[in-house]
């Protein structure tokens, strides 16, 4: 029997184990929340810091997610492409499906929101 390494590239994109451990999604969450507190002076910082570190993980598994589960196929409509991040998106990330909810006050606007958020377990109110 020929057993040849398979190159990564060359590995389907199947669905891998997705299970990770929660201490260690802590360690990470933590030293990234105080490696960018150390270096700011305001929460606007902060928060501009925190968003520059997670838009490239969220823009890659995006991707991946919808070649994944969609085929490469694209969705250009707001409300599908925010239902498909609540739902697909989140379960994958955290586990759950998050809520889709319309604002009130005005017709286009909209939130994701999760009532029990695992990453506001590991934020301390010092």
């Amino acid at each position: 029997m020929d057993r040849r390494r398979v190159d990564r590239l060359d590995r389907p994109i199947a669905k891998p184990r997705t299970d990770v451990s929660l201490s260690a999604f802590a360690f990470l969450f933590a030293e990234i929340v105080q490696y960018s507190q150390s270096r700011i002076t305001h929460i606007q910082e902060l928060e501009a810091r925190l968003a520059n570190a997670g838009h490239p993980v969220g823009a890659r598994m995006m991707e991946l997610l919808c070649f994944r589960e969609r085929g490469g196929k694209r969705e250009l409509r707001i409300v599908p492409i925010l239902s498909f991040i609540a739902g697909t998106m989140w379960k994958t990330l955290f586990g759950k499906q998050a809520d889709l909810e319309r604002s009130t006050e005005h017709e286009d606007e909209y939130m994701i929101s999760e009532k029990d958020s695992l990453v506001n377990k590991f934020i301390s109110s010092r």
